[in-house]
This record gives structure tokens, sequence and C-alpha cells, in this order.
């Protein structure tokens, strides 16, 4: 499959969204199609939920895993009874690491299998394209992968960090350890530059220095050239945005040319436990992580969750920060649900404001204004046995600020 820059990406998703709200195409209608919405097919003792992930192309070395805890989630909820008193049947969708597939398959799920809620989706140019589906057709999706924020949708409820939860905390750290500059590599989409967008304003109030700016397509792996750079840039410290699979390529590389921890540390914001594995521990040594959530992460609650998972996926399956926001994201859903007394989704939405979920990662909770919840930020380090280590984090969740109104720094970014 051939990977597109973003921009075009999103142009083609944008596209074949409106094609399928026009013609409902491979739709199934009935009575309970309104303009309220398409409804949940609730009428037997099951209740269907949609798993939208990347198992096929550049993004399943980080979507199967966010895969198989949603299915972990489904599974314990389902041995205490279900919800509602009705068991949740999965029924899960390849996006093959191709956004206008996303949408395709959204709409799939919607309109003929008629699920309750949809859990899925990792890039931001996926849930980009989806995001007109589940609002034309009034339905949920639960995405869990940290994001670029400037985003609120009433029908997306987000169970990964925002900015001001992940890089913002990310850049603070720099700065706390006297880092003055910084280099931006990224994939070539929303994410990236966006999130980029957001790091540059930060820098210019804070005394920090952007010595460059690099993009590659995702799946990408030619990054000699892009390493050459950052190296004779000789800056203090470099911010990585790559996605998926590319993130081998840059690293291996990044090593080849000389540069280390040490000696250029990289604080990246899409590598976790999995990702690790798949990379090599001897590339990433020492290397910085920003998320809200490890393997490593005390606690009894995280404890049971690493038990369970690795019993049911294998012992050497780690878990990570988004995987572990799927989870939770499935455990919010049934406490939203059961709230609110009903599947139908206004009433759902409703009900969540206030929500708490003592998450491996620690207490979560949902904002009903925003629909993101408020979570710990958590730096780590990348040690030789592949787990990362907290070195950081912010003493208490943090409240989402998706727009950044509570800095004056971003004023003028959305």
């Amino acid at each position: 499959m051939t990977l597109f820059r973003g921009r075009r990406i999103l142009a083609g998703a944008m596209t074949l969204v409106a094609a399928v709200a026009l013609t409902a195409c491979g739709s199934k209608t009935s009575d309970t199609d309104t303009a309220a919405g398409v409804s949940a097919d609730t009428s037997g003792d099951t209740v269907k939920v949609g798993l939208l992930n990347s198992l096929s192309g550049t993004m399943a070395i980080s979507e199967v895993t966010v895969r198989d805890a949603i299915m972990l989630a489904v599974e314990e909820i389902n041995a205490v009874g279900g919800v509602l008193g009705k068991k949740v049947e999965p029924v899960g969708e390849d996006g093959a690491s191709d956004w206008p597939t996303f949408a395709e398959k959204a709409e799939k799920l919607i309109s003929q299998d008629r699920v309750a809620a949809v859990f899925g989706c990792w890039t931001s140019a996926s849930r980009k394209a989806v995001k007109p589906v589940f609002e034309k057709n009034k339905a949920l999706l639960f995405y869990p992968v940290q994001y670029e924020g400037l985003e609120q949708s009433p029908y997306i409820f987000y169970t990964g960090a925002t900015t001001n939860q992940q890089i913002v905390p990310g850049l603070d750290y720099l700065k706390a350890q006297g880092k003055k500059s910084v280099y931006l590599v990224g994939s070539d989409y929303v994410f990236p530059r966006t999130a980029n967008k957001i790091i540059k304003a930060y820098a210019a109030a804070n005394g920090m220095t952007v010595l460059g700016e690099d993009y590659a397509p995702l799946g990408s792996t030619e990054f000699g050239t892009i390493v050459n750079k950052v190296k004779s840039s000789k800056v203090d410290a470099v911010f990585n945005t790559l996605n998926g699979d590319s993130n081998v390529a840059f690293f291996k590389e990044y090593t080849s040319a000389g540069l280390t921890a040490a000696s250029m540390p990289v604080v990246s914001v899409s590598i976790a436990e999995e990702e690790v594995k798949g990379i090599g521990t001897q590339y990433l040594a020492d290397q910085l992580t920003a998320w809200n959530y490890y393997q490593t992460t005390p606690g009894a609650a995280n404890e049971k969750f690493v038990a369970a998972y690795k019993a049911k996926f294998g012992p050497d399956k780690p878990t990570s920060d988004p995987m572990e926001a799927a989870y939770v994201s499935v455990h919010l859903w049934k406490a939203m649900v059961e709230k609110a007394g009903t599947f139908e989704v206004e009433k759902v939405r409703a009900a969540a404001d206030g929500i708490t979920f003592e998450a491996p990662e620690g207490l979560v909770t949902v904002d009903g204004t925003t629909q993101h919840i408020a979570k710990t930020a958590r730096i780590g380090k990348v040690g030789a046995d592949g787990l990362i280590t907290e070195v950081w984090n912010s003493g208490q969740p943090i409240k989402p600020d998706p727009y950044l109104k509570s800095y004056p720094w971003a004023t003028g970014l959305s």
C-alpha cells in the first residue's frame, strides 16, 4: 500500500466520507435511523462494540496491542455480567494504516453492525478521517492515543493525553534540565505538524530555540539526511513525533551516526514499551519518553492489569500507554452507560461528567465539557531491559486543556 503525505491523505479521506454520507453505500436502513442518529441494536441479550485498529500496514507495530487491550477489557466486563445485563460482543475491523479505510470501516460498524460505541484509531489522520462519520451518525468513538489537541467533538471521548498532559510537560522537563535548543523530527501528517506548531510557540515564550524541523512520510525508512542535519545542528535535544515503524529506521540511523542519549537526548511521544521491543533496546538505551503510563507505574491496579494482560497474551508481552488508555476507555464507557441506565448516545454523553476509574495509570476523571480525562504526566527513561522507568511525574492528574486556554503563549494557535 502506498502511503501519501498527510494533507493529501486527509483530503482523500474527507472526499470518501462525504460520499459515504450522501449515498450510505452498504448501510442497513431501519426505523431506528432518525435525525437523532443511528441507534445501537440492543434487542437481544448482547450489545456490540466496534474495534477499529490497524492490524496491517505501517501502524500495526503500535495498534495491534491496543486491540488486544480492548479485548481484555471486554472479557473482564463480560466476566462480571456485562453492561446493563447484556454481554458485550466485539466486532473488529482493520483500518490497515489507511485513513480512507478507517472512514469506510467506521461507517460499516455504525450503520451495519449497529455498535453501541467504537474503540480505536491511533494517528490523528485516522481520527480526523472518521470524525465526520461519527458526527453525522451521532455515534460514539473512544480515542485512546495522545494527540495534538486543538480539537473537541461531541461524539468523541479522548482517553489519551492532550497537549498539556504530555507535550507541554515534556518541554517543561527539557527546560528544567537546562536544554535551550531542540530539533523537531516527525512524520508528515497532522499530529506532528500541529504538535510542532505548539512546540515552536512554547519555545519562543520559554527561551528555547528550535534549530531545525524535518518530516518524513509515514512508513519512511530513509533517515540519513535528517540525522546528519540533526547531528550538524549540535542541538541540546531532539523532540520526536515520528509514528509507526519509521522509528525503527530513525533510531538505527541515529545510533549509527554516533548520537546517544548522553550526547543528544531524544524525547519521544509515540514510542512506548511495545515499540521499544520492535526497535531494539540497543538503539534506545536511556532515551526519554513522555507518557501518562508505563508498565512500571506503581500501584495495585497496574499490577492486576499487567498480570491479566500477560496471562492472556503471553509473559513476554509488555503493556504500554496507548493500550492502557484503550483498556480504560472500555471501562469508562461501561460506567457511563450504567450511570445513564441506557445505551442511548445522548444520555450516555450527559452522564459522563465526573465519572472516575481507578486505572492502571492512577485515578482518572472524565471532564464532561471537553470529553477528555484528567491524567498524570510522566517522563520516562528506556532501560536495557526494554522497560521504561519514570524519572518525573506531575504529582497529580492534570485537568485537560485541549485548546491550551490556560497558556498565554498559545493564543492564536487554534
